[in-house]
């Protein structure tokens, strides 16, 4: 049984218990949840400076502490909530990414009221569909594309924080607006379709 598992070819970066189902499971597949939108968002943001692991152990605690990730209810926490917060060992205590994860609330709501949804507004800037890449190797994927660029500008533009290019891109990455599962990773084929 161990080696039809170990016959499983996946992108170089899943190679632990917490990222290995994360990347079969998530990363590239379309977002069109709200919840799910928001809490990448922020997750992205929160990873700046840290690794990706990180954030995935620190998951789940996020997803209590932030109300499930619910924007309306993030959009209204007070000084009182920050200080818990910044507390709260579970999740990443730095205060500029707290800050950023209540105006981040705050600015998507925004969004919503003007788009009708965050992901009829982010989807626009792939086209509306998956961007599909053909990268034959880790080494050939970006860290950042013109369309990343764009998103992050316009998020900026509307009071985002935490919303780089590189963060942008891989948001992108990780909601599926682009395929950057290598070509030889098992999940690239079931992604294209």
């Amino acid at each position: 049984m161990k080696k039809a598992a170990d016959a499983v070819v996946r992108c170089h970066w899943a190679q632990n218990e917490l990222n290995i189902p994360y990347h079969d499971g998530e990363w590239g597949v379309p977002v069109h949840d709200e919840h799910a939108w928001f809490e990448f968002l922020i997750l992205e943001g929160a990873q700046a400076g840290l690794s990706w692991d990180t954030v995935l152990k620190k998951r789940a605690r996020y997803r209590e502490v932030l109300n499930g990730f619910d924007p309306e209810k993030v959009a209204r926490y007070d000084k009182k909530k920050v200080r818990e917060l910044l507390g709260d060992a579970g999740i990443i205590r730095n205060r500029l990414k707290i800050d950023a994860t209540i105006s981040n609330a705050r600015a998507f709501l925004e969004v919503q009221k003007e788009f009708g949804s965050f992901d009829a507004y982010v989807w626009r800037f792939v086209g509306g569909k998956p961007k599909q890449n053909t990268w034959k190797t880790h080494k050939r994927v970006p860290a950042r594309t013109t369309e990343s660029d764009l998103l992050s500008k316009d998020l900026q533009k509307r009071g985002f924080r935490f919303v780089g290019s590189t963060i942008c891109y891989a948001l992108m990455q990780a909601t599926g607006l682009v395929n950057d599962h290598v070509v030889s990773c098992f999940r690239y084929a079931e992604l294209s379709r």
